[in-house]
C-alpha cells in the first residue's frame, strides 16, 4: 500500500478525530464544538498549524472542513444548520482506522460524483489558497450566523424565550391562545391549535426550558402525563438539549412528544421567519444574505 501524502495523513487524522468526538457526544454536536474538541485531542505540528493568507484559517481546519465534504456525500455524516450529525453508517465508519475512514469516504464521494457526471474528482494533492477559501466560506458564515442567534437566545430570560417559542408556532400556522404568565403553569407553557377554537387536531401542549443543562427522561414523562385527550401532541423545547435517555423516552412513548433543541429551534426560526408577522419577527430579527449556491 502506497504511503499517503502529508495532506491525506493530516486529513485522515482530523476527520477520524471528529468522528470520535461526534460518537462520544451521542452522534451530534455543533460544528464549532467539534472543532474545539478536535483541537484539544490532536497534537499538531507547525505545518498543520500554518495559516492560509487568504482566510486566516489553519491548514488542519481547512482539511477538516474540506474532507468532511467527502464524508457527507459518502453518507457518513450530515452537516445542517451549523450542527454535524453522524449517520448509522458514520457510526460504523468511526470504528475504522483514520486512513481506512478517509479512503472509504473519498471512494464513496467519487462514486457519488461520477453518478452525477461530474469530472472534478478530488485529487490527492495540496489545497491552494483559492480552493481552500471557496470550500470553507459557507460553513463559516453559517456557523457565525447560528452563533449570533444562539447568543441572542441565551441572553433572553425564560419568559422571553417562551415568547419566542410561541412566535415560532404562530409562524408555523398555529394559534396560541395560551402563553403562560409568570408563576405556576401546571407544566404547560404554551398551548397551540390549528384553528382559533381548538376544534382540529392536533392540539399541542408545549413545555419550554431555557437552561444550559440537558433535559432528562423524567421531564419528558411528566409532559406525556399531561397529554390526556385524543389528538393531544407534546412539544418539548430545550436550549440545553436532551439526554439520550430523554430522546429514547420521547421515541418510545405511547403519545407523541416532539423534541426541539437549540439547533433545531434556530433552523425552524430561519425556515418560518418569512411567514411571521412584524411583531413576532422583531423578537429575533433576521437579515437575508444571498450567495451563489454550490451545485449539488
Amino acid at each position: 500500500m502506497n504511503e499517503p501524502s502529508p495532506t491525506r495523513k493530516l486529513a485522515a487524522k482530523v476527520v477520524h478525530a471528529a468522528f470520535q468526538v461526534l460518537h462520544d457526544s451521542g452522534g451530534e454536536m455543533r460544528a464549532r464544538d467539534v472543532i474545539n474538541e478536535v483541537e484539544k485531542r490532536v497534537q499538531f505540528d507547525d505545518w498543520a498549524l500554518e495559516r492560509y493568507q487568504s482566510s486566516g484559517a489553519t491548514r488542519w481546519l481547512t482539511f477538516l472542513r474540506f474532507f468532511t465534504i467527502d464524508c457527507a456525500k459518502a453518507g457518513f455524516m450530515v452537516k445542517k444548520a451549523g450542527t454535524w450529525y453522524l449517520t448509522p453508517e458514520g457510526e460504523e465508519a468511526a470504528d475504522l482506522s483514520p486512513r481506512e475512514l478517509l479512503d472509504e469516504a473519498t471512494r464513496r464521494y467519487k462514486v457519488w460524483n461520477a453518478e452525477r457526471k461530474k469530472d472534478n474528482l478530488i485529487a490527492d494533492q495540496e489545497l491552494d489558497d483559492e480552493k481552500e477559501a471557496s470550500v470553507i466560506t459557507m460553513d463559516q458564515i453559517q456557523e457565525l450566523a447560528n452563533a449570533s442567534l444562539e447568543k441572542h437566545i441565551v441572553a433572553k430570560n425564560p419568559y422571553e424565550f417562551q415568547d419566542l417559542a410561541a412566535a415560532l408556532l404562530r409562524g408555523m400556522g398555529y394559534f396560541t391562545p395560551f402563553v403562560s404568565p409568570k408563576g405556576k403553569d401546571g407544566g404547560i407553557d404554551v398551548i397551540a391549535y390549528r384553528d382559533p377554537l381548538g376544534t382540529m387536531s392536533p392540539r399541542i401542549k408545549v413545555q419550554v426550558k431555557h437552561t444550559q443543562s440537558a433535559i432528562g427522561p423524567q421531564d419528558i414523562r411528566q409532559l406525556m402525563g399531561l397529554l390526556q385527550k385524543d389528538g393531544d401532541v407534546g412539544i418539548f423545547i430545550s436550549t440545553g438539549g436532551f439526554t439520550r435517555d430523554a430522546t429514547s423516552s420521547a421515541r418510545g412513548g405511547h403519545v407523541h412528544v416532539e423534541l426541539i433543541d437549540m439547533a433545531r429551534f434556530i433552523e425552524l426560526w430561519q425556515e418560518y421567519y418569512p411567514k411571521m408577522d412584524d411583531e413576532d419577527k422583531a423578537l429575533m430579527p433576521l437579515v437575508p444574505v444571498y450567495f451563489l449556491a454550490e451545485p449539488e
